[in-house]
C-alpha cells in the first residue's frame, strides 16, 4: 500500500475556500489517476474529480465549476482547490490513487489515505 497523507481539511462558512492535499510517499510518476472522493454521513461514496498523469482532468457535475484538481509530479503531491462551498459539501474527503479509474476507486486494490474532514457550516 501506498501511504497517502491529506490535509487541509478544516471548518469553514459557506461560500468559503479551502484546499486540500494528498502527499504520496512515492512517485506521482508511476500513478496513472489520481482523485479526490468523499463520503457524507449517512450517503455513498462518490468521486469529487480526479487527474491523469497527463494532467486530463474530470469532475463531479455536483462540483464542476467549484473545484479544480491538480497534481504535482515533482512534490509528489495532489491538490484540490475548493471554492464557494456549500454545507451539502460537508463530508469526509479521501484521496486515491490508482492505475486504472477502477483501481483507483476500489478501496483495496487502490492506494488511498485515511480522509480529512470538511465542515461547512450555513
Amino acid at each position: 500500500q501506498v501511504p497517502l497523507v491529506e490535509s487541509g481539511g478544516g471548518l469553514v462558512q459557506a461560500g468559503g475556500s479551502l484546499r486540500l492535499s494528498c502527499k504520496a510517499s512515492i512517485s506521482l510518476f508511476s500513478i496513472n489517476y489520481m482523485g479526490w472522493y468523499r463520503r457524507a454521513p449517512g450517503k455513498q461514496r462518490e468521486l469529487v474529480a480526479h487527474i491523469t498523469r497527463d494532467y486530463i482532468t474530470n469532475y463531479a457535475d455536483s462540483m464542476k465549476g467549484r473545484v479544480a484538481i491538480s497534481r504535482d509530479n515533482v512534490r509528489n503531491t495532489v491538490y484540490l482547490q475548493m471554492n464557494r462551498l456549500k454545507p451539502e459539501d460537508t463530508a469526509v474527503y479521501y484521496c486515491a490513487g490508482g492505475q486504472s479509474i477502477t483501481t483507483m476507486s476500489s478501496e483495496t486494490s487502490g492506494y488511498w489515505g485515511q480522509g480529512t474532514p470538511v465542515t461547512v457550516s450555513s
